[in-house]
């Protein structure tokens, strides 16, 4: 039977269609991290008649726990807001760099759920004229079969299920997600 280590196994392969995935040197305490990253240009009829740059980026933190508690929650959310924020680049063309974090875990208690889907931290630049990040957060409880998100992480909630749905031992443990 399947755990939330090959739950992180199939996630990250998920994620390596789109994005850079780094398993091996990502950010203490997580146990993989992905970057996203994109950039467009705008202009007029030819290429010499530019108007605009515009670069998006995501930074995804994956964390693998045993048992996720309100002091552990709280830890892994501030490290991921602040490493995340560190990588960000705001200036001219950057439009936004949103930060993920997405815990699977075998056990977590139901205030923690709560607490989880009241995370909320936003930030722009310069009035947002240098652009903004967002943060997203899913947690993947084994135990319930469960996916709670805050509210900017319910698109991760799909990609989490759809991962759940791809490896079938693990629907056999789970059951039917929420």
């Amino acid at each position: 039977m399947k755990t939330h280590g090959d739950m992180l196994e199939g996630l990250l392969t998920s994620f390596g269609g789109y994005y850079t995935v780094r398993r091996n040197d990502a950010a203490a305490p997580f146990a993989a991290e992905a970057e996203f990253h994109s950039h467009t240009e705008q202009y007029i009829l030819i290429k010499a008649a530019h108007i605009a740059d515009i670069d998006s980026n995501e930074f995804v933190f994956f964390a693998d726990e045993e048992e996720l508690t309100p002091d552990r929650l709280r830890t892994l959310d501030e490290r991921a807001w602040e490493e995340g924020l560190s990588r960000v680049r705001a200036g001219d063309g950057h439009r936004n760099s949103d930060i993920s974090l997405i815990i699977l875990c075998d056990r977590a208690d139901r205030a923690v759920l709560k607490a989880a889907r009241r995370l909320y931290r936003y930030k722009s630049y310069q009035w947002g004229f240098k652009g903004w990040s967002g943060y997203r957060l899913a947690v993947w409880e084994a135990e319930g079969g469960t996916v709670t998100c805050n509210r900017l992480g319910r698109n991760l909630k799909a990609t989490i299920q759809a991962a759940v749905q791809a490896a079938p031992s693990l629907l056999s443990k789970t059951g039917t997600q929420s």
